[in-house]
Protein backbone atom coordinates (compact mmCIF):
# COMPACT_ATOMS: atom_id res chain seq x y z
CA UNK A 1 0.00 0.00 0.00
CA UNK A 2 1.12 3.17 -1.02
CA UNK A 3 2.62 5.92 1.71
CA UNK A 4 1.47 9.94 1.47
CA UNK A 5 3.03 11.27 -0.80
CA UNK A 6 3.49 15.00 -0.69
CA UNK A 7 0.82 17.00 -3.10
CA UNK A 8 -0.76 20.33 -3.31
CA UNK A 9 -4.12 18.55 -3.18
CA UNK A 10 -7.13 19.85 -0.51
CA UNK A 11 -8.50 16.56 1.09
CA UNK A 12 -11.64 18.61 1.53
CA UNK A 13 -12.83 20.26 -1.43
CA UNK A 14 -16.13 22.19 -2.95
CA UNK A 15 -16.37 20.70 -6.60
CA UNK A 16 -19.00 23.42 -8.58
CA UNK A 17 -18.82 21.18 -11.73
CA UNK A 18 -17.91 17.79 -12.98
CA UNK A 19 -14.64 18.78 -14.13
CA UNK A 20 -13.16 20.46 -11.40
CA UNK A 21 -14.39 16.66 -9.81
CA UNK A 22 -12.19 15.00 -12.40
CA UNK A 23 -9.56 17.16 -12.10
CA UNK A 24 -9.48 16.62 -8.37
CA UNK A 25 -9.61 13.22 -8.59
CA UNK A 26 -6.70 13.23 -11.03
CA UNK A 27 -5.07 14.88 -8.71
CA UNK A 28 -5.85 12.49 -5.94
CA UNK A 29 -4.60 9.59 -7.90
CA UNK A 30 -1.24 10.54 -7.19
CA UNK A 31 -1.42 9.61 -3.48
CA UNK A 32 -2.49 6.13 -4.21
CA UNK A 33 -0.40 2.99 -5.08
CA UNK A 34 -0.87 -0.68 -5.64
CA UNK A 35 -2.81 -2.60 -2.79
CA UNK A 36 -4.75 0.30 -1.61
CA UNK A 37 -8.78 -0.28 -2.14
CA UNK A 38 -10.51 3.46 -2.11
CA UNK A 39 -14.42 3.59 -0.53
CA UNK A 40 -15.91 5.65 -2.43
CA UNK A 41 -19.36 6.98 -0.67
CA UNK A 42 -22.53 9.26 -1.54
CA UNK A 43 -25.80 9.53 -3.20
CA UNK A 44 -27.32 8.28 -6.55
CA UNK A 45 -26.02 10.15 -8.71
CA UNK A 46 -23.58 12.19 -6.01
CA UNK A 47 -20.32 11.76 -8.87
CA UNK A 48 -18.87 8.13 -7.90
CA UNK A 49 -18.07 6.79 -11.09
CA UNK A 50 -16.86 10.66 -12.06
CA UNK A 51 -14.51 10.43 -9.56
CA UNK A 52 -13.53 6.58 -10.86
CA UNK A 53 -12.64 7.84 -13.76
CA UNK A 54 -10.52 10.95 -12.93
CA UNK A 55 -8.45 8.73 -10.45
CA UNK A 56 -7.63 6.27 -13.07
CA UNK A 57 -7.04 8.74 -15.72
CA UNK A 58 -4.61 10.24 -13.14
CA UNK A 59 -2.87 6.81 -12.84
CA UNK A 60 -2.81 6.20 -16.73
CA UNK A 61 -5.57 4.73 -17.66
CA UNK A 62 -6.77 6.08 -21.64
CA UNK A 63 -9.37 3.85 -21.86
CA UNK A 64 -13.31 4.44 -20.98
CA UNK A 65 -14.59 4.26 -17.40
CA UNK A 66 -17.93 3.63 -16.56
CA UNK A 67 -20.24 2.08 -13.70
CA UNK A 68 -20.10 -1.54 -13.26
CA UNK A 69 -23.57 -1.80 -11.68
CA UNK A 70 -24.47 -4.43 -13.77
CA UNK A 71 -21.48 -6.59 -13.67
CA UNK A 72 -20.25 -5.50 -10.60
CA UNK A 73 -16.93 -5.03 -11.83
CA UNK A 74 -14.59 -3.31 -14.56
CA UNK A 75 -10.93 -4.53 -14.78
CA UNK A 76 -9.16 -1.86 -16.55
CA UNK A 77 -5.27 -2.57 -17.56
CA UNK A 78 -3.31 -0.61 -16.46
CA UNK A 79 0.00 -0.91 -14.32
CA UNK A 80 -1.46 -0.99 -11.71
CA UNK A 81 -4.25 -3.06 -12.71
CA UNK A 82 -7.29 -0.71 -11.55
CA UNK A 83 -10.43 -2.41 -10.31
CA UNK A 84 -13.95 -0.53 -10.24
CA UNK A 85 -16.13 -2.29 -7.94
CA UNK A 86 -19.91 -1.11 -7.44
CA UNK A 87 -21.91 -2.96 -5.20
CA UNK A 88 -25.41 -1.07 -5.43
CA UNK A 89 -27.13 -4.12 -6.74
CA UNK A 90 -26.34 -6.66 -4.00
CA UNK A 91 -28.05 -7.04 -0.84
CA UNK A 92 -26.11 -6.05 2.63
CA UNK A 93 -24.64 -9.18 3.77
CA UNK A 94 -24.54 -10.76 0.44
CA UNK A 95 -21.57 -13.87 0.03
CA UNK A 96 -18.54 -11.33 -1.05
CA UNK A 97 -16.46 -14.45 -1.17
CA UNK A 98 -18.55 -16.22 -3.38
CA UNK A 99 -18.69 -13.31 -5.91
CA UNK A 100 -15.00 -13.15 -5.79
CA UNK A 101 -14.19 -9.90 -3.84
CA UNK A 102 -11.78 -11.56 -1.84
CA UNK A 103 -9.23 -11.82 -5.28
CA UNK A 104 -9.25 -7.71 -5.43
CA UNK A 105 -8.76 -7.68 -1.80
CA UNK A 106 -5.35 -9.55 -1.84
CA UNK A 107 -4.13 -8.40 -5.45
CA UNK A 108 -1.94 -5.58 -5.88
CA UNK A 109 -4.09 -3.66 -8.15
CA UNK A 110 -6.08 -0.54 -6.94
CA UNK A 111 -9.54 -1.23 -6.26
CA UNK A 112 -12.20 1.58 -6.56
CA UNK A 113 -15.17 0.65 -4.51
CA UNK A 114 -18.88 2.43 -4.80
CA UNK A 115 -21.39 1.58 -2.60
CA UNK A 116 -19.19 0.16 -0.03
CA UNK A 117 -21.69 0.49 2.81
CA UNK A 118 -23.15 -2.87 1.14
CA UNK A 119 -20.70 -4.74 2.50
CA UNK A 120 -21.92 -4.74 5.97
CA UNK A 121 -19.36 -6.76 8.42
CA UNK A 122 -17.49 -8.22 5.60
CA UNK A 123 -13.83 -6.56 5.41
CA UNK A 124 -11.83 -5.07 2.98
CA UNK A 125 -8.60 -3.85 4.24
CA UNK A 126 -9.34 -0.01 2.44
CA UNK A 127 -6.69 2.53 2.76
CA UNK A 128 -9.15 5.94 1.81
CA UNK A 129 -13.02 6.38 2.04
CA UNK A 130 -14.27 9.44 -0.06
CA UNK A 131 -17.58 11.19 0.82
CA UNK A 132 -19.42 13.33 -1.74
CA UNK A 133 -22.00 14.93 -0.79
CA UNK A 134 -24.42 17.68 -2.16
CA UNK A 135 -23.70 21.22 -1.28
CA UNK A 136 -27.31 22.54 0.35
CA UNK A 137 -29.79 22.24 -2.60
CA UNK A 138 -27.10 23.28 -5.37
CA UNK A 139 -27.07 20.20 -7.92
CA UNK A 140 -23.84 21.18 -9.20
CA UNK A 141 -21.71 21.51 -5.74
CA UNK A 142 -20.42 18.65 -4.61
CA UNK A 143 -18.67 18.54 -0.74
CA UNK A 144 -15.68 16.33 -1.78
CA UNK A 145 -13.91 14.87 1.94
CA UNK A 146 -10.74 11.96 1.41
CA UNK A 147 -9.86 10.32 4.64
CA UNK A 148 -6.91 8.20 4.57
CA UNK A 149 -8.06 5.22 7.49
CA UNK A 150 -4.94 5.84 9.29
CA UNK A 151 -5.70 8.99 9.93
CA UNK A 152 -9.01 8.21 11.60
CA UNK A 153 -8.73 7.92 15.20
CA UNK A 154 -9.49 4.66 16.94
CA UNK A 155 -12.75 4.40 19.11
Amino acid sequence: MSDLKPSSIPLDFISSSEEESLAWAEEFSKLIGPGDCVFLLGNLGAGKTVLSRGISKGLGYQGSVHSPTYSLVHEYENDPLIYHIDLYRLPEGADFEEIGLDYYRFNEGISLIEWPERLGHWSLDWTWTIELNYVDADENQRHIRAVRVSDIPEK
